[in-house]
């Protein structure tokens, strides 16, 4: 009898290792799976599509716009869907996906609230477009909030409200929604794009470890700072987050691609006009 419930005991110990063991399994394969970042997409071919789906006319801005709509849509229907904000594995052991969301999200930030506030206005007294007021403010919401309201649904929001304005944009019923495709509201976007990317590139660049000069002040004999700082500075990319950084970068380079490719469509002439089409093909090339 003793016998027969020390093998009882060895059995039942032996299920649930087997259990555990399933578990782990299953919980790598489910990793290796949703490890995967999505494809590019021809921007002009998807803003084609969604305007036949839509019954919308296309208008200047329309390329940009439903780029931008595509990208949130991406972020939240890709394999895995939006998984920044998941607690429980195997998601949540995952963090090369949700870094490279990050990138992806940085960018739709910015560029939503660059066409909120330089865009679709003519002038700086000019009033801002509510639908666009709103997206703004959605996307610029905590990116691993998973208890309600979730990032998820502030996402689909925005990209509601980005719908909304892009109906308004391709109505000539409605002219108070617009697209300036201008030269300076292009030249302000693009210096907020290289201010992020040139974080990205330090920060990659840190991963060995560099001491520079202090160069914060340089170039203006009358500049100050708040708090004094050495002549010489460390910096360094901790081993630990470098993949993370990696992975945003490709987020951000992903994002980036898609987006030019739409503001050279819709920026064309303007483009054109400077001799800067070549230039901005080969910024596309080498994101």
């Amino acid at each position: 009898m003793k016998l027969l419930q020390i093998f009882r005991s060895a059995l039942s110990r032996s299920f649930w290792v087997i259990i555990a063991a399933a578990f782990v399994l299953l919980c790598g394969i489910m990793m290796f799976w949703l490890n995967h970042e999505p494809d590019l997409f021809d921007p002009l071919e998807r803003s084609a599509l969604h305007a036949g789906q839509h019954g919308h006319t296309a208008a200047t801005g329309y390329t940009t716009t439903a780029t931008l709509i595509e990208a949130v849509n991406v972020l939240l229907n890709k394999r895995g869907g939006y998984l920044a904000n998941d607690i429980m594995p195997p998601w949540v052991f995952l963090d090369n996906i949700p870094n490279w969301e990050f990138g992806v999200l940085t960018q739709v930030r910015d560029l939503a609230r660059a066409m909120r506030n330089d865009f679709s206005r003519s002038q700086t007294q000019s009033t801002e477009d509510i639908d666009l007021a709103t997206a703004d403010s959605l996307f610029h919401y905590d990116s691993t909030r998973w208890f309600p309201p979730d990032t998820e649904g502030r996402l689909r929001k925005a990209s509601t409200a980005l719908e909304a304005y892009l109906t308004k944009l391709s109505s000539p019923q409605q002219p108070e929604a617009q697209f300036f495709a201008r030269a300076d509201n292009l030249t302000d976007w693009l210096a907020i794009v290289e201010k992020r990317l040139g974080s990205l590139s330090q920060r990659l660049s840190a991963s060995v470890g560099q001491v520079r000069l202090n160069t914060d002040l340089s170039g203006d004999a009358d500049a100050r700072q708040s708090t004094p700082t050495t002549n010489e500075v460390t910096v360094k990319t901790s081993w630990m987050e470098i993949d993370d950084v990696f992975y945003e970068s490709r987020g951000t380079a992903w994002a980036l691609v898609l987006f030019l490719r739409a503001m050279e469509i819709d920026f064309d002439d303007v483009l054109r006009k400077k001799n800067a089409l070549v230039s901005f093909r080969q910024i596309i090339r080498e994101l």
